[in-house]
C-alpha cells in the first residue's frame, strides 16, 4: 500500500480545508436556490436552467443534444426534466428534419411567462447569497479563478 500512497499527490491541509469548503459552499447554495424555486415557482434549479438556456437560443429552441451540455445533465436526465417541463406546457419537443433520430426543445410562450415570473426571486437570491457577500475586486478575482478551473471546451469555448 505504500507504493500507492506514493504516486498519491495528497492534498495539503490548507488545499483540503478550501476544497471541503468549495464543495459545501456549492452544494448549500444549489440546494438553497432549488428549494427556493421549487416553493415559490414548482420547478427545479434543472428545469430553471433549461428554460434560461431555451431562453437565450435563437428561436427559443435548441437541439436536445446540445441542451443537455449547456445545462450540464445527462442526456437521460434532460429527456426526463423535458417531459415534466413539456407534460407543464413550458416545452415541446419536435423532432429535427436533418436528423431523424433527433429532436428539438422549444419554449413555449407559457415556458417564458414562468421563467420570467421566477427570474426575480431567483436574481434576488443569488445575490444575497453570493454577489452581495463580495466586493467587487473579489467578485473580479472569483471570475478569474472560475475561468481557470473551468474544463476546456466549457460553455463559452
Amino acid at each position: 500500500m505504500a507504493a500507492v500512497d506514493d504516486e498519491i499527490r495528497w492534498l495539503d491541509a490548507e488545499e483540503q480545508a478550501v476544497w471541503r469548503t468549495l464543495l459545501r459552499a456549492q452544494s448549500r447554495i444549489e440546494e438553497e436556490l432549488d428549494r427556493d424555486l421549487q416553493t415559490r415557482n414548482g420547478i427545479s434549479l434543472v428545469e430553471f436552467g433549461i428554460l434560461v438556456a431555451l431562453s437565450e437560443a435563437p428561436g427559443m429552441r435548441m437541439r436536445m443534444r446540445v441542451l443537455a451540455d449547456s445545462v450540464i445533465v445527462s442526456k437521460s436526465r434532460l429527456s426526463h426534466q423535458i417531459t415534466r417541463l413539456e407534460r407543464a406546457g413550458h416545452v415541446r419537443r419536435e423532432p429535427c428534419e436533418e436528423d431523424r433520430r433527433g429532436f428539438w426543445a422549444i419554449l413555449t410562450d407559457q415556458g417564458l411567462g414562468v421563467l420570467h415570473d421566477a427570474a426575480k426571486g431567483h436574481v434576488d437570491l443569488v445575490r444575497r447569497r453570493v454577489f452581495d457577500r463580495l466586493t467587487r475586486e473579489q467578485v473580479r478575482q472569483l471570475g478569474s479563478i472560475m475561468r481557470v478551473l473551468e474544463p476546456e471546451g466549457g460553455a463559452d469555448a
